[in-house]
């Protein structure tokens, strides 16, 4: 973990200026061709859930504004961002956080993700570690294909830690497309990182014979 200090006045004022909202977040959904990774998980007998949960992860800690967050006066980047997700559980209709160390290596992250899953399902647990900034929010919403969607957050102090969810893919124009949104503190994030993660995204869905 590093601190960060922006060193040009341009993009100090535009921290500041997002920084002070009451609003400071910003969100934004986009329809992703999942077709080739579909087919691949199927044909290889793998999880959708956990893959996804890596895929989208991969992609946000590439880009370091995904990794950078607000700390009182500070902006600390880690070297690397975990995963949180909601899962279901066999005790309570309501989810439960599942916490996962993010592994650059798929399939080392897939084996602990579905040791952790499975733990996590018997015995829940609601709350992330308390003084951990380290994370990606991550959650799935399969039984609806949504064009937007709002997370529930606390605003004071900063909360800088992005929020990514998928919705229930479908088909259009004989390719399988899956809502995913993006949600992440503006003073850290802009539009451009944005557009890469999404492309980042693109990328590991179009040619998963590289990392499945």
């Amino acid at each position: 973990m590093k601190e960060i200090h922006f060193d040009n006045e341009h993009r100090r004022k535009h921290f500041e200026f997002f920084r002070q909202m009451n609003h400071p977040h910003f969100s934004v959904t986009a329809n992703v061709n999942i077709t080739r990774l579909l087919h691949e998980l199927k044909a290889k007998g793998r999880p959708f859930m956990p893959t996804v949960v890596w895929l989208v992860s991969d992609a946000a800690n590439s880009i370091p504004q995904f990794r950078q967050r607000i700390r009182e006066e500070k902006v600390v980047e880690h070297e690397a961002v975990h995963p949180s997700f909601a899962i279901d559980t066999e005790v309570s209709d309501v989810f439960s956080f599942c916490e996962v160390k993010f592994q650059k290596d798929y399939q080392a992250f897939l084996q602990e993700a579905i040791a952790t899953i499975e733990k996590t399902r018997k015995d829940p647990v609601f709350e992330d570690q308390p003084g951990r900034d380290d994370y990606l929010f991550l959650s799935s919403l399969p039984w609806v294909s949504f064009t937007a969607i709002t997370h529930a957050m606390r605003y004071h102090p900063h909360d800088s830690v992005p929020r990514i969810t998928w919705g229930k893919y479908f088909r259009q124009n004989n390719e399988v497309m899956m809502p995913l949104s993006v949600q992440a503190h503006h003073a850290l994030v802009d539009g451009r990182q944005v557009g890469q993660f999404f492309e980042k995204v693109e990328k590991l869905c179009a040619a998963p014979d590289n990392w499945l």
